[in-house]
C-alpha cells in the first residue's frame, strides 16, 4: 500500500449550522444534540479512499458571519474546504457565499477544492428556507461538489468527507493537464 497522505480540511460556515455535529459524527460516529459554540477544534482520522490511505486533519472553526476577517491559517496549508449552511437558514446560505468569495480572493483566485453542504436536511419541510436546487446552482457556479446532509445520519456525513478528499485530488490533478505551461 502507498504511504499515508496527509490532508487538512477546513469546516466553515455561519454559527449553529452543524459544523461540529458533522465533525463529531464523522470522527466518533455520534450525534451531539446540545449546541455549544466552537472556538476552534481539530479532529484527526485515517480514512481509505479507493486504494489510498489518508490522514485527514479536520479543522472545525468558530461560526463566521459576512464581516469575519479570515485569518491566514484558513488559507495556508489547507488542502480543501467544506462550506456548511443550514437548509433552515437563508442567512447561513448568504454567509457561505461571502465566505467562499473571501477564500477565493485570499487564495489568489486559484481553483480550490470545495464541498458545499446543506445541513439539517432531516428537519421538517416547513422549516426549510433554502431549496435543494438553490444549493446545487450555487455549487455549480463555484465548480464545487454539492451535498445535502444531516449530521444525525452517519452514512451521509461519511460521504461529505470522502467527497472532499476526492475533490482535493481532482483539483490537484487537473493542474497537470496539457493546458499548463511548459519550460523549454
Amino acid at each position: 500500500m502507498a504511504p499515508v497522505r496527509h490532508r487538512k480540511v477546513l469546516l466553515l460556515g455561519y454559527r449553529a449550522v452543524g459544523k461540529t455535529s458533522l465533525a463529531h459524527q464523522f470522527v466518533e460516529g455520534k450525534f451531539v444534540e446540545c449546541y455549544e459554540p466552537t472556538v476552534e477544534s481539530t479532529y484527526n482520522k485515517v480514512v481509505v479512499v479507493g486504494k489510498d490511505e489518508f490522514q485527514l486533519q479536520l479543522v472545525d472553526t468558530a461560526g463566521q458571519d459576512e464581516y469575519s476577517i479570515l485569518p491566514h491559517s484558513f488559507v495556508i496549508g489547507i488542502h480543501g474546504y467544506v462550506l456548511v449552511y443550514s437548509v433552515t437558514s437563508l442567512r447561513s446560505f448568504q454567509v457561505v457565499k461571502t465566505l467562499h468569495t473571501k477564500l477565493y480572493e485570499s487564495r489568489g483566485r486559484t481553483r480550490m477544492p470545495v464541498v458545499l453542504v446543506g445541513n439539517k436536511a432531516d428537519l421538517a419541510l416547513q422549516s426549510r428556507e433554502v431549496r435543494t436546487d438553490e444549493g446545487k446552482k450555487l455549487a455549480e457556479s463555484w465548480g464545487a461538489v454539492f451535498l445535502e446532509s444531516s449530521a444525525k445520519e452517519n452514512q451521509v456525513t461519511q460521504g461529505v468527507f470522502m467527497r472532499i478528499i476526492e475533490e482535493i485530488d481532482r483539483v490537484d490533478n487537473s493542474y497537470g493537464g496539457s493546458a499548463g505551461c511548459r519550460l523549454m
